[in-house]
This record gives C-alpha cells, sequence and structure tokens, in this order.
C-alpha cells in the first residue's frame, strides 16, 4: 500500500544555527487523520511546507501519495490542498468569488466550477452569505470558507496547520465536524494543532516532534497509556510552594513531579495509596494543598511530559515572521495550484 504522506530524514535549517527540521521521519496512511503536535519552534509549520512545496528540504525525502514534493512539485500540487495557519481568503471578494478564483488557477471548467462551488458553499453553511464581501464575514466564516478554497480541487490530500486557531469553542466544534466528514469520504488529513483535545478527538495516529526530532509516536490512547493510570494533580498557594512540593514529592513514584505554574503534577499507577502518602509528605513539610484532584492521563499531560511545557499558541514556526495578507495569500495559492 502506497502510503499517503511519507517523510524519510527530512532536514531544514535556517541560516546557519536553526535546526528546523533534524531527521524527522513518519508516515501516513490513505484515508486517516493524522496528528501532528510539537511546542513552538518545533518543526510543525516547517514539515507542511515541504510537504506542499512552498519549502524545499535540505536532505531526506517527502512523498505524497508516492511522489517526491521535490522530483513532482507541479504534480503534487494537484494532488494536495492546504489550509494554512492564517485564514488566506481575499477579504475585498464574496465567498463565491474566493472559491471561483481558486477553482480559476487551478484551471478548472467554468461549468464544473459553477457546481463545485455551489456544493462546498452549502457543506460549510456560507450559501446565505456566498455573494457577501468576505470582510463582513465573522472568524469563523473565514476559517471555514478557507478549508472550503482548500478543497475546491477535489484534494486526496488536505493539510491543515492549525486550522482552528483564534475560533470560538462553536466554531471549532464545526471545523471538527467538516474534517470528520472529509476523512469519511476517502479524504487523508494532516494536522497541526495546538489544541491537544482537537487531536484526541480526530486524530488516529500521532506523532510529537520537539526541536525538529520526533519524540514520540502513537496512538492517542498508547501515548495517553504511556503516562500511567491516572494523574494527580495538587493546586498550592504560590509557585514557590508548589517548588517545594514537588521536591518533597519526588519519593512518591517513579516519575518526577512535574511543576505549571501553581500546580504541581504526579503521575501514578496507584492513585489512593499515592494520594495518602503525598498528603502524609506534604502536612510533615508543612503545605498544605489548596485542591487535590485525581483524573485520566490527557494528551495535554503527554505533552508536558514529552516537552517540558504545555501546548502554547503558535503565530509562528520561530525562524520566520509572520507573513503578511497578500504573502499569505500567495503562498496559499501556489500549494493550491
Amino acid at each position: 500500500m502506497t502510503l499517503a504522506i511519507q517523510l524519510e530524514d527530512l532536514h531544514k535549517t535556517f541560516g546557519h544555527t536553526v535546526r528546523a527540521l533534524d531527521g524527522v521521519s513518519f508516515g501516513v496512511e490513505p484515508g486517516t487523520i493524522f496528528g501532528l503536535l510539537g511546542p513552538n519552534g518545533a518543526g510543525k509549520t516547517t514539515a507542511v511546507r515541504i510537504l506542499t512545496t512552498v519549502l524545499q528540504p535540505d536532505n531526506g525525502v517527502a512523498r505524497v501519495l508516492g511522489h517526491d514534493v521535490t522530483a513532482e512539485p507541479d504534480l503534487v500540487r494537484t494532488l494536495i490542498g492546504l489550509a494554512g495557519q492564517f485564514a488566506a481568503v481575499d477579504e475585498n471578494l464574496t465567498g463565491a468569488e474566493n472559491l471561483w478564483m481558486v477553482g480559476r488557477l487551478n484551471h478548472m471548467a467554468k461549468a464544473q466550477l459553477k457546481e463545485r462551488s455551489s456544493s462546498l458553499l452549502e457543506q460549510f453553511g456560507l450559501t446565505d452569505a456566498a455573494n457577501r464581501p468576505t470582510k463582513t464575514y465573522s472568524g469563523g466564516m473565514r476559517r471555514r470558507l478557507d478549508v472550503a478554497a482548500s478543497l475546491v480541487a477535489h484534494p486526496r490530500v488536505l493539510f491543515l496547520d492549525e486550522p482552528t486557531t483564534g475560533l470560538d469553542p462553536a466554531s471549532r466544534a464545526d471545523v471538527w465536524t467538516m474534517i470528520e466528514g472529509l476523512v469519511a469520504e476517502g479524504t487523508t488529513v494532516l494536522l497541526t494543532t495546538q489544541y491537544l483535545e482537537e487531536a484526541d478527538r480526530l486524530a488516529e495516529h500521532l506523532v510529537v516532534i520537539n526541536h525538529g526530532k520526533v519524540i514520540a509516536a502513537g496512538t492517542p490512547a498508547t501515548l495517553k497509556a504511556n503516562m500511567g493510570v491516572t494523574v494527580l494533580d495538587l493546586g498550592l498557594d504560590d509557585e514557590r510552594t508548589a517548588l517545594r512540593a514537588a521536591e518533597a514529592l519526588k519519593t512518591v513514584n517513579e516519575k518526577a513531579p512535574v511543576v505549571y505554574g501553581r500546580t504541581v503534577e504526579v503521575n501514578v499507577n496507584d492513585g489512593p495509596r499515592i494520594v495518602t502518602e503525598a498528603l502524609r509528605i506534604l502536612e510533615a513539610e508543612g503545605i498544605a494543598p489548596t485542591t487535590l484532584a485525581l483524573r485520566e492521563p490527557s494528551l495535554d499531560d503527554v505533552f508536558l511530559s514529552l516537552t517540558g511545557h504545555r501546548a502554547e499558541a503558535e503565530l509562528a514556526e520561530g525562524v520566520e515572521n509572520p507573513p503578511s495578507p497578500a504573502g499569505r495569500r500567495q503562498r496559499n495559492r501556489r500549494a493550491r495550484s
């Protein structure tokens, strides 16, 4: 079986010192949602830009549906769609005109494009706003239009780079439902996201990268299972007290406690016993938790354990400045055309 997406020992350096990708390898099966996770500057967006022919790698191989993105960029562009971190719609055009423009850039016949645009506007709940200038759209509407534009040419592989960043919870849920519908129809989706619950719900397989290297891979369930059965959360009065508590609790479990602000998290396999022991140790140190909870591990816990901090909003990959609106439109059109 030909993988929908395949990276083999991919390297990319910016300047002389910034290694955005340092030997990244992974594969994505057709008709699945694949999650690419990592902190700011980890290399997620750089990997997407290489796979969509926007950037060229320094070394290694990247393939989409068996085609080398460097050797066959024009062919690869006919197979993919891209919705980047920033909506690439033209605010001075209507929703329908934006889709029409993308279709013409892809050399679609007018009759075919008219039918496709109408279908996408209906699918994404934008029919009533089709003839309104996009500058009058809400953030969620613009995001849906941007994803719709990435689908105009019937791509077999869709790259969604932070597709719900900045959206309200209702709009995010709408985009999630849309993504699940696309995959049900056979589209392969590679998703980068800063929302751990998003990856947990959507992705069948995940890769976590940090400093340009793959540091973990597997299903969400597998990654969470590796954390331990439960997580003990302890809230303290302040960060200094949290650090004292973490130091005191180092002996209660093989995995060292993690401090996040005023919270101490301990991954445990025997929750009730650990709670009793933890409270005894803290009482001996004169420390009284303000809150205490036992819960199932989440992908956020996995992320924190692997990278040392939680997922954060990512405006740029850390080696480039956020592009201007014109630059965003040009870059996204390159990947779509």
